[in-house]
């Protein structure tokens, strides 16, 4: 590790010399005959890396007057990635809502440069030095990141150059620069992608075009979670074990479609003879144009059509010709794949990203003949048509399975607990759960409530199980509403027993994971997973020494290598100690030792119980100590950090996505459509779906 820190240093060290030796007469390269014959006598890397960081020290403190935005890009820019500035300063980082947010990575050189020219927002003209630009990194005023860089560094003197550079500006370059500013914010385009079907619009898909449930993407390789969701683009290649699960399902479902005949009507009429010539084209065109999600071209009509006839022909039943179309069709690219296309087809593309965005299936055919009508042509069409697809039922389906994705279902439903001490833990009761959760969102959304009442909610709907769980009274019918007594801590999906056991332990909580949840899925912001080789191991609690989680994760405050993280993440999740690994309310920690194995040897089980320290707090947000989850929900519905997440958590499930830099006017366009729109969820679904990000 020692090694790879010395080149790393020489590598960045050795850019600076690159820059420091220019001959050109600014100031820069005197400075090399000085120090040139000490780094020719020396050997080894390390020692080479010191003298040219020497060198670079030297050279910026003589404060050369040919600095430009070069030296921000190859000197300055890496240095403050070097000090991880960069973690919390971006779109998606802890510090989001500061002025200050780094390139995202992959940023061009004119990018970068126009970056460094920002950052004369926070340099004070007349006092570079007291500017906040070096005062945040080097923790002279309060900074959530702490000390990123040493007073007396190589790395203070660099900044100190560049911010004596932008406070030197003139008014005619500041106002050129913040022109370059704005040209390098609108250049960045994102890329077309192709995106598949999700396995969930394959098994919704094959069912509205054949009429078949059997859901075979249920028998598909897992499809992973990426950018918090699983339609993202990066994770949707196509290995060869997801190649032949498609072969192998499009057989299965085109042979139990004509299994004893056109049961199921898909055929466009009887056929006259094994070879109908002109029923054959008549059903290629149809099935072609639902499976494709737009019409078929002449030429793939001509090659279904002689498909559909030969295998007719070779087995003498018509249907045997219409199977083999089907399971063609399902192998095709036009059916696995969204593949945009503009032109006369720009209709038929909005009607298939409509449909599978809102209703998780392709195009009906109300749809396509809207398309083909031109009637998807406008803005106010196009609002139309979105608000009439929000009224059908599928659209709860839909919005379910964004649901489902965006809070991680899926290990609530695979959850365990330790039966000895969770006896009431069940798969039924963690199905009951991400109903509950379900219910609320569903009443929210579908009722035209305020959305951020999802974390403000004095109310709640259980069944009788977890009423019990819960401490509440028993509901009339089952997953019926029912409201929270005015003590309890309990409030909106932070009460829920889906959020409290998807982040706990099997016999514990953990409140490093109920906190990095807050900050992920509803503040939006990333906390990179912990460096190679730290030990994560908490100190054992044993009879003679019991702690409490809060005690124990004294260890990860207390590691230089841990606390930068932990910090922004532990005092969060300390604040629902009190509600334990299944969702019940418990006052206090209760430790068991011994047991089953004890009692063989004639020792029977020992309890004891901790008071718990719930105080908590949102390192970074202004006015956010809590001790319960009700406060803590009343935090997240009035942060514009909360709200901003909601609408990103749509975005890139909507466009199977991580937002970009040159989205951000639509992001916050979106935001402010949210917010105006008193916070109702399908406002934003109309919002989106009309811009002209998702139109073209």
């Amino acid at each position: 590790m020692l090694s790879l820190i010395r080149g790393v240093s020489a590598l960045w060290a050795l850019r600076q010399y690159n820059y420091w030796q220019d001959p050109r007469p600014d100031g820069r390269g005197y400075v090399l005959a000085a120090l040139r014959a000490q780094v020719e006598m020396q050997s080894g890397t390390a020692n080479i890396a010191f003298l040219l960081l020497s060198l670079v020290s030297v050279a910026a403190a003589q404060e050369p007057k040919g600095i430009g935005e070069s030296f921000f890009v190859t000197t300055v820019y890496p240095m403050l990635h070097a000090a991880q500035c960069v973690r919390c300063h971006s779109d998606n980082g802890v510090a989001s809502e500061t002025s200050l947010e780094f390139p995202r990575e992959g940023a061009s050189e004119a990018q970068i440069a126009a970056f460094g020219l920002s950052l004369i927002d926070l340099v004070d003209e007349r006092h570079p030095e007291r500017s906040l630009l070096l005062e945040k990194p080097l923790r002279k005023v309060k900074h959530t990141g702490g000390e990123r860089i040493k007073a007396g560094s190589v790395e203070e003197e660099t900044l100190m150059t560049w911010a004596k550079y932008l406070a030197g500006l003139s008014s005619e370059e500041l106002r050129a620069a913040r022109q370059r500013i704005a040209a390098a914010a609108k250049s960045e385009r994102t890329k077309p992608s192709v995106r598949r079907l999700t396995h969930s619009q394959y098994d919704h898909a094959v069912r509205d075009l054949l009429g078949d449930q059997i859901q075979p993407a249920s028998g598909f390789p897992k499809e992973d979670f990426i950018n918090g969701f699983r339609n993202q683009v990066e994770g949707q290649n196509v290995s060869p074990l997801l190649a032949e699960a498609y072969g192998k399902a499009a057989e299965r479902l085109a042979a139990a479609a004509f299994r004893g005949g056109d049961q199921r009507g898909l055929v466009p009429g009887r056929p006259a003879s094994v070879n109908d010539a002109s029923l054959a084209e008549k059903f290629v065109r149809q099935i072609g144009r639902k499976a494709f999600r737009r019409p078929l071209l002449d030429g793939e009509v001509k090659l279904y059509t002689t498909l559909c006839l030969e295998e007719a022909s070779r087995g003498q039943d018509f249907y045997d010709g219409a199977a083999i179309v089907v399971e063609a069709m399902l192998q095709s690219p036009h059916f696995l794949f969204r593949i945009d296309r503009s032109g006369e087809n720009a209709q038929y593309e909005i009607a298939s990203r409509l449909s599978l965005f809102l209703w998780d299936t392709t195009p009906n055919d109300e749809l396509l003949n809207a398309a083909a009508n031109g009637q998807l042509g406008s803005h106010e069409q196009i609002e139309a048509t979105a608000r009439r697809m929000l009224a059908d039922p599928q659209a709860k389906q839909s919005l379910e399975e964004f649901l489902s994705q965006w809070l991680r279902f899926d290990r609530v439903l695979s959850a365990t607990r330790d039966r000895r001490r969770f006896r009431e833990f069940t798969s039924e009761t963690a199905a009951a759960m991400a109903e509950e959760t379900k219910r609320l969102f569903n009443h929210l959304v579908w009722n035209d409530q305020n959305f951020m009442e999802f974390f403000t909610a004095n109310y709640t709907f259980v069944n009788s199980d977890l009423a019990k769980i819960y401490g509440l009274p028993a509901p009339e019918v089952e997953f019926g509403r029912v409201e929270y007594p005015a003590d309890s801590g309990r409030s909106g999906v932070l009460g829920h027993g889906s959020f409290l056991v998807l982040t706990s332990k099997p016999a514990e909580t953990s409140p490093t994971a109920r906190g990095l949840f807050v900050r992920n899925h509803f503040l939006g912001q990333e906390i990179p997973p912990p460096p190679p080789g730290v030990n994560a191991v908490l100190p054992t609690v044993s009879e003679e020494r019991p702690l409490t989680n809060r005690q124990r994760l004294e260890v990860h405050l207390n590691s230089e290598s841990c606390a930068g993280c932990h910090r922004l993440i532990d005092p969060i999740g300390l604040g629902f100690e009190q509600y334990n690994a299944i969702g019940a309310f418990s006052p206090k920690m209760s430790l068991v030792f011994g047991g089953r194995r004890g009692e063989a040897r004639g020792q029977s089980a020992t309890m004891k119980e901790l008071d718990l320290d719930t105080s908590a707090y949102i390192q970074g947000m202004e006015d956010s100590s809590f001790s319960t989850p009700k406060e803590l929900g009343r935090i997240l519905a009035n942060s514009p950090a909360c709200q901003k997440c909601i609408v990103k958590q749509l975005f890139r499930y909507a466009f199977g996505r991580e937002e970009t830099e040159a989205d951000q006017a639509v992001i916050e366009d979106l935001v402010a459509k949210f917010r105006g729109s008193g916070y109702r969820f399908k406002e934003l679904i109309v919002a989106l779906v009309t811009s002209d990000l998702f139109l073209h």
